[in-house]
């Protein structure tokens, strides 16, 4: 079968054709509580599309009822589900399907994996499943692929990450998230091994600017940032992703949507 419905898909995740991608990731409802109230989570919707991001990954409860308001925004559905009052954080597991993401009209379906969790046999069957069922229906897989578990002291341990980073490729990503390895020259080694675009995520306490993030993303060839916490928890979101684009995406950081 060829790969012609995924390309269309991707196509429209990317709203330059130079395979880059500015995605706001708006999937932490689930793993820590609600990130803003409801009119102002419809409100960064809107600011986050105009600031000129490519898509956002939502969650389907929450991707359903903001269908109407994603304009061209493209939509990732996230299937991979923990919660931070549980007691097995790492131990993502499957909430959803491609059905559920082909009934949303979304654009891709995203995944989180923990390598080195005490679950990762089952989060790697999962995943060997819904990427199948990805690849029998034409819809892009992006797997958020981390360095996390009991044994993992450093997650951005560079070997690590290309350890993570090679898992997703195995399984059949057509993108793939992971952490920054700590330096240009490092992570431009990591995205020398994988035959995919590979998003940097936004991190939380590395010391590094928003500016810097997707600066380094840039230099050492990945294709984009995939961020979420540095954006929604930003006094001015519109500002965090404009910036981004600029960095990301030149050629369109002039000209809004």
């Amino acid at each position: 079968m060829s790969d012609s419905g995924k390309e269309r898909r991707l196509g429209r995740l990317c709203s330059v054709d130079d395979g880059r991608y500015v995605i706001v990731a708006l999937d932490h409802s689930m793993t820590t509580g609600p990130i803003a109230a409801t009119d102002s989570y419809d409100k960064l919707l809107r600011t986050v599309a105009e600031a000129g991001a490519d898509a956002v990954i939502m969650h389907r409860g929450r991707a359903k009822r903001a269908i109407g308001q994603l304009g061209e925004l493209g939509l990732i559905l996230h299937v991979s589900a923990s919660t931070a009052a549980g007691a097995h954080n790492n131990a993502k597991t499957a909430v959803g399907c491609v059905d559920d993401a082909l009934r949303l009209g979304a654009d891709a379906l995203s995944v989180h994996l923990n390598v080195g969790s005490d679950t990762e046999p089952t989060q790697l069957r999962e995943i060997g499943e819904l990427s199948s069922a990805c690849d029998r229906w034409q819809m892009p897989l992006l797997i958020m692929a981390y360095p996390r578990g009991p044994e993992v002291h450093d997650e951005h341990d560079p070997q690590r990450i290309a350890h993570a980073v090679s898992v997703a490729v195995d399984l059949g990503a057509d993108l793939v998230k992971t952490n920054f390895a700590g330096s240009v020259t490092a992570m431009s080694e990591i995205v020398a091994t994988s035959p995919i675009p590979v998003l940097v995520a936004g991190g939380q306490a590395d010391g590094r600017s928003i500016e810097q993030i997707g600066d380094d993303a840039v230099r050492s060839g990945c294709a984009g940032v995939a961020m979420g916490r540095q954006i929604f928890e930003s006094e001015s979101p519109g500002e965090v992703v404009r910036g981004l684009v600029a960095l990301v995406h030149p050629r369109r950081a002039q000209s809004p949507r």
